[in-house]
C-alpha cells in the first residue's frame, strides 16, 4: 500500500468518524465541450456534474489581504479517489446552501486529496 492508499483511507475513516459533523457533499459542474455562436450568444455546450464529500473552511483572518484571499473566501479538502472529476479553476462548486466558483486548485504531492480555494459566487 503507497502512500496515497494510505492518505485516502486514514482520511477517509476521518471524513466517516471525527470529521463527520464538517464534511459536506459537494456538487461540481463546468460546462463541457460546444460550440459558441457570438451572435445569438449560445451556446452547445451541456452542462456536466460531479459529486463527492469536502470539508470547506474560511482561511485566517490574518491571512485575508483583499487582493489574492478576499472576505468570503473558502478553501476546500476533498478526496480525489471519491469525487467524480478532476475540479478546476473556473467551475462552480456547491455544498447546501451555497455556491463558489473554483479560484485555485493544489492537488497534493501524493494526488490523494485537492486543496480549492474556493470564491463565493
Amino acid at each position: 500500500m503507497g502512500m496515497k492508499d494510505k492518505l485516502q483511507t486514514k482520511l477517509s475513516k476521518a471524513f466517516d468518524g471525527k470529521l463527520e459533523d464538517a464534511v459536506s457533499q459537494i456538487v461540481g459542474s463546468y460546462n463541457g465541450p460546444g460550440v459558441f455562436d457570438p451572435v445569438t450568444e449560445e451556446t452547445t455546450a451541456e452542462t456536466i456534474t460531479y459529486t463527492g464529500r469536502g470539508v470547506i473552511t474560511g482561511f485566517k483572518v490574518e491571512r485575508i489581504d483583499g487582493i489574492n484571499i478576499k472576505v468570503g473566501d473558502a478553501k476546500c479538502v476533498i478526496l480525489s479517489n471519491e469525487i467524480d472529476a478532476v475540479p478546476d479553476v473556473g467551475h462552480t462548486i456547491s455544498a447546501g446552501t451555497e455556491n463558489f466558483l473554483v479560484h485555485l486548485v493544489l492537488p497534493d504531492p501524493t494526488g490523494a486529496t485537492y486543496q480549492l480555494h474556493l470564491r463565493r459566487a
